[in-house]
């Protein structure tokens, strides 16, 4: 086998590890109705909740990248239904920012993903973590040059 044949066959055994920020309120609500409906969707995720999409640092990102993660997902409350009235709003300027300091790390923007799942859009959640999972697939592994 040569070279080109191992490098696609690492790709398609290639299974990213990816961290979920959820909203308490809202997305991690969406993540359990998924769950306890049974939907299936790649167990590739590991999910974080927190309390509000709005207490998600960049260097909370940051780390997940350092000890190893593939990819990183913010998923909040739809605009105007953050429990604590405008968490999602600091959350969606702060993912903005962060894609422009993961770059300076050298790090695709592609690999960190912000959206809002409402607590009845199970649906909605699975399809975000089916596409994600792909789209890191696609983006193969992270292998960072530097220290974040």
């Amino acid at each position: 086998m040569n070279t080109t044949e191992n490098q696609g066959m690492l790709i398609n055994s290639f299974e990213p590890k990816i961290v979920g920020f959820l909203c308490n309120w809202c997305s991690y609500a969406g993540a359990d109705k998924a769950g306890a409906t049974q939907a299936q969707y790649p167990p590739n995720v590991n999910i974080v909740k927190v309390m509000c999409s709005g207490r998600v640092d960049p260097q909370f990102v940051l780390k997940s990248f350092q000890e190893g993660a593939d990819g990183v997902m913010i998923l909040a409350c739809h605009p105007g239904d953050c429990h604590y009235k405008e968490g999602n709003y600091r959350a969606a300027q702060r993912y903005q920012m962060l894609k422009v300091l993961l770059t300076q790390f050298g790090i695709e923007q592609e690999r960190c993903f912000f959206d809002y799942v409402s607590a009845g859009e199970s649906d909605k959640f699975v399809q975000l973590i089916t596409q994600t999972v792909a789209k890191i697939k696609e983006l193969g592994p992270l292998n960072l040059k530097v220290t974040v």
